[in-house]
């Protein structure tokens, strides 16, 4: 049966923002006029999910080819249970089931409404950023409102760069997604969002990644060893 306009999906090329039910003339994520866009079937044959071991537990999931300003999801396998950390703007439905969606913040919503159709996904976001108009489209099975633990997986809130901005810990690593952006070798708060809060959750992170014993940070396109990235994390509070 064809799809009503409704209920068509398109991706914009340019930075992997999922529009569901409308063909804007502009993106509404990064602006990109719709020539730049494709149709989420044709995404799904242009683009495939591919993963690399992050640690035993962990896979880092990204678009190839890359997908716009292509950004990581990650998988986390707790015994028999798959979680996610964010979600691909690519669908597909050659990847192990997983259970969970968990978000740090509504700008990387990707194809999730897809992954929840096709594999009865939940999807979890903060209640702050579930009201934003980006989100408007996706459905949410949990808006949370404080910092939880689930399956070993540490939440906590820190608003800042979004007002429901999340960031994650499961063991040794850190999901910190793009509240840091890293420029060549430096890196720099990301400068979307109110400036002020954005520090203040910048120190309320290294409040609480102070008192956990951490070996890998993931990024929204990198993964990097603790230490390294630390230096880097603390020179920007410094300034």
């Amino acid at each position: 049966m064809e799809m009503t306009d409704s209920e068509k999906q398109y991706v914009c090329i340019k930075c992997g923002y999922n529009m569901i039910g409308h063909y804007f003339q502009f993106c509404p994520f990064c602006g990109a006029s719709n020539a730049n866009f494709i149709t989420a079937e044709e995404c799904s044959q242009r683009y495939k999910i591919v993963s690399s071991k992050v640690n035993n537990k962990v896979l880092r999931l990204s678009s190839y080819p890359s997908l716009g300003l292509e950004h990581s999801a990650y998988s986390i396998k707790i015994d028999n249970t798959i979680i996610w950390i964010d979600c691909p703007s690519t669908f597909t439905k050659d990847l192990e089931p997983m259970d969970k969606i968990l978000f740090t913040h509504h700008h990387f919503l990707g194809a999730s409404n897809l992954y929840r159709g096709y594999y009865t996904t939940f999807i979890w976001i903060h209640k702050n950023d579930s009201e934003h108009l980006l989100s408007k489209k996706h459905p949410f099975d949990k808006k949370f409102t404080q910092d939880f633990k689930l399956n070993g997986i540490e939440a906590f809130h820190i608003d800042g760069h979004t007002p429901g901005f999340t960031f994650y810990i499961f063991e040794k690593v850190l999901f910190i997604c793009d509240y840091l952006i890293q420029l060549d070798e430096i890196f720099i708060l990301n400068p979307y969002g109110p400036g002020f809060f954005t520090i203040e959750g910048a120190e309320k992170l290294n409040e609480i990644i102070q008192l956990k014993e951490i070996d890998t940070v993931c990024g929204f396109n990198y993964v990097m060893n603790y230490q390294n990235w630390e230096k880097k994390f603390l020179g920007l509070l410094s300034d």
